[in-house]
């Protein structure tokens, strides 16, 4: 066997005379491996005599490919076999067709199941290797002709409306996906009652913008839009989803503004609240518990979900993302982790200190935390410190530390 047998010669370096020197077979295979930027072919004159693969650039290359090509079946049968690889070998099919040459296809299939048993059964992957699997097919008679057709007008006009179809088909679904999450955000309730691409359902959307205006409008216009598809109950059951909508917006005010009152002269949660606002502070402090009681920012950060995590197996090694393991309400209530690292300027810095060393000393923390807990002291040598989680109180987990001596400090 070749040393190197797959290593590929570009095509215009080819000298024919010395590659048809000494043949005198009557039949040759010619493989093709395409690719969007380099076809490689090989030749086949035997069960065991290949030619080293030719470089050919796609399409900058592929007339001189045919010219050499034509040359080789001059007085000797040649078939030009391929696989089937959309439209990147439309260029070099035509060229061949022009050149008289006879071009066959294999299936993929076929070529994937037999490059396993070719070469000795050497586990190896070349692009060089495919195009001597794709001759070796052809020369078993495992390939078909394969004419170039040139579609007639009408045919190409419907080509074109299938095409224009399918791609105005996957635009709507695009933007219903993206119409769809943000129903699913501000109002629920409708795509329950009416489906997403009904055209009532389009035209609210598009006139009110939202639930607000379809409250003010009533049921009159929603009816005369659906006519005698849509059911008067589906039309009042959607107006009134859309007036719930701005009652439960009016309540979320309202706790907002009892939470600030609960927490006037709760330092922790103010000094928070002024980076993350009151109400995110206090969901912080309600399912986390106090900050400073945490032995470090990354425990806290953990605690949130917002800790990076790798999910990985033996075989298999994922990226790292973050985990969404801490309580949904804090994970699902978007909690930026900027935001977070805001409040720890202000919250969790020593007291006395001015905003620039609470800014500079939370910045030399950022690698580890992700709200930004930073321990107020640390245990003296040979103590270790471990949170230990007590029971509920007021609806919050608190957390406290104990420290332990180490065995050999006792």
């Amino acid at each position: 066997m070749k040393s190197k047998a797959y290593r590929a010669v570009d095509v215009n370096r080819i000298e024919l005379a010395n590659v048809l020197e000494g043949r005198d077979e009557t039949v040759v295979h010619a493989g093709l491996d395409i690719g969007k930027e380099t076809i490689l072919a090989t030749l086949r004159w035997s069960a065991d005599d290949f030619e080293r693969p030719w470089r050919v650039r796609n399409p900058f290359d592929v007339a001189r490919l045919a010219e050499l090509l034509k040359e080789v079946g001059r007085g000797r049968r040649l078939i030009v076999a391929l696989e089937p690889t959309g439209t990147y070998g439309d260029a070099l099919r035509q060229a061949l067709e022009r050149a008289g040459l006879a071009v066959h296809r294999v299936s993929p299939k076929s070529a994937s199941d037999y490059a396993e048993v070719f070469d000795g059964g050497v586990p190896s992957q070349h692009d060089g290797k495919d195009a001597a699997v794709v001759a070796d097919l052809s020369a078993q008679g495992r390939s078909w002709p394969w004419p170039m057709k040139t579609p007639s007008e009408a045919e190409q006009e419907l080509a074109y409306q299938v095409e224009w179809l399918d791609g105005q088909r996957r635009q709507m679904m695009l933007w219903c996906g993206r119409v769809e999450a943000l129903l699913s955000r501000h109002w629920p309730e409708a795509t329950r009652i009416l489906r997403l691409g009904s055209g009532t359902m389009l035209r609210c959307l598009a006139k009110y913008g939202g639930p607000r205006g379809v409250a003010a409008s009533g049921v009159e216009e929603i009816q005369r839009w659906g006519g005698h598809y849509l059911k008067e109950e589906k039309a009042q059951a959607l107006v009134a989803s859309a007036r719930e909508i701005p009652k439960c917006k009016g309540e979320m005010r309202m706790a907002r503004k009892s939470l600030d009152e609960l927490t006037s002269d709760h330092g922790a949660n103010r000094g928070m609240g002024e980076a993350v606002g009151v109400a995110t502070a206090c969901v912080l402090w309600v399912e986390l518990g106090d900050p400073s009681a945490y032995h470090c920012g990354s425990a806290y950060r953990k605690a949130m979900g917002l800790n990076l995590a790798e999910r990985s197996s033996g075989q298999w090694q994922g990226k790292l993302k973050i985990s969404k393991r801490g309580a949904a309400v804090v994970v699902s209530g978007g909690v930026a982790l900027g935001e977070a690292r805001a409040g720890a300027q202000l919250v969790l810095a020593p007291e006395g200190a001015t905003s620039r060393r609470r800014q500079a000393g939370t910045d030399r923390r950022d690698a580890e935390i992700g709200v930004g807990v930073v321990p107020r002291r640390r245990p003296r040598r040979g103590v270790r410190s471990e949170p230990v989680v007590s029971e509920p109180d007021g609806g919050a987990n608190r957390v406290r530390m104990r420290h332990r001596l180490d065995e050999g400090n006792r």
